[in-house]
């Protein structure tokens, strides 16, 4: 293998970049478990057997389903022996929401020319000119 193609190769020890990031909170967001994981670790953390305990599923499947949210940054599992605590972590959450919030912009344009194209047809529909005053019935 020659040093040009050693620097091709990802680095598996490297952070991750902003967009795998993303697309590990939101795959983690995607699930109704993870997700309702997530909100009973907003008030304490709690052992995996403890969040296990309202969901119809395998403690197994549970343990999963946590391993993505700690893939995706969104909780931190420390143990001690065979006991396994979890947090949540709010900065993924954070910065995906940075992300959504970079296209507010473009959606409520969108939401002005709607609204706008709605009272021109309405004024249309009254008799009177776009944009110009309304007719009183």
């Amino acid at each position: 293998m020659t040093a040009a193609n050693a620097r091709a190769l990802p680095d598996e020890d490297a952070a991750p970049s902003a967009d795998e990031t993303l697309d590990a909170v939101f795959f983690a967001l995607s699930d109704p478990v993870r997700r309702a994981v997530l909100a009973r670790l907003k008030d304490a953390p709690l052992l995996v057997s403890e969040l296990a305990e309202p969901f119809d599923i395998s403690l197994q499947a549970v343990s999963r389903h946590i391993q993505v949210l700690v893939r995706a940054g969104l909780v931190r599992q420390e143990r001690t022996g065979r006991i396994s605590r979890c947090s949540l972590d709010v900065g993924p959450i954070f910065s995906a929401a940075v992300w959504i919030n970079g296209y507010t912009h473009y959606w409520q344009a969108q939401f002005d020319t709607l609204a706008a194209t709605l009272e021109d047809i309405e004024t249309r529909r009254q008799g009177g000119a776009p944009g110009g005053p309304k007719t009183e019935e």
